[in-house]
């Protein structure tokens, strides 16, 4: 179970109005990288022959960035191509799977970045890990609040060169309210 963030709203909506169409069914998580993420949501995976190339797809539109929260274990972002506005996919996204993370990488990232930690986010960070490096970058619209063992499980399935997982991984998405 995924909650959806009311302060990135044009996230939200889109991915209600998606799946609320039943767009998401059947997609393949097309890109698992066990201790990063998993990422999903191209509309040419339904069907996709083993060795197609995934990723690239979309709807013909993007989404004004949202950007502002951390990489915690759990979060749900949009993907994105790198555009210099960072605007992201109609209906890519990937769920963090990510690692505990230390005090030096996130003071490095800080430096980096120009961003500052709070005490709470560096705790969340240290215990439950996340990828900090792709904080600034990315708009992260909700968060895992149940089965992010499911997460753990597709994220240790073998897969391909090029991430694509060796047998298919199919969602379903469903909006409870």
């Amino acid at each position: 179970k995924l909650k959806l963030y009311n302060d990135t709203p044009r996230h939200r909506d889109n991915f209600i109005k998606l799946a609320k169409e039943g767009f998401y069914d059947d997609l393949l998580f097309h890109r698992i990288i066990n201790g990063f993420m998993i990422q999903g949501g191209d509309p040419e995976s339904k069907g996709a022959a083993p060795d197609a190339r995934l990723g690239g797809g979309g709807l013909g539109y993007t989404i004004e960035h949202e950007i502002g929260r951390p990489h915690f274990k759990g979060a749900l972002a949009a993907a994105r191509t790198s555009n210099p506005e960072k605007k992201s996919s109609s209906c890519q996204f990937y769920i963090v799977q990510g690692r505990p993370v230390s005090d030096g990488q996130l003071d490095q990232f800080q430096s980096q970045k120009g961003i500052t930690y709070t005490d709470v986010q560096r705790k969340l960070y240290n215990e439950i890990g996340g990828t900090p490096m792709l904080d600034m970058e990315y708009t992260v619209y909700g968060e895992v609040v149940e089965g992010m063992d499911v997460i753990d499980k597709i994220c240790a399935v073998k897969t391909a060169p090029g991430d694509r997982p060796v047998e298919d991984v199919k969602m379903k998405v469903r909006i409870v309210e």
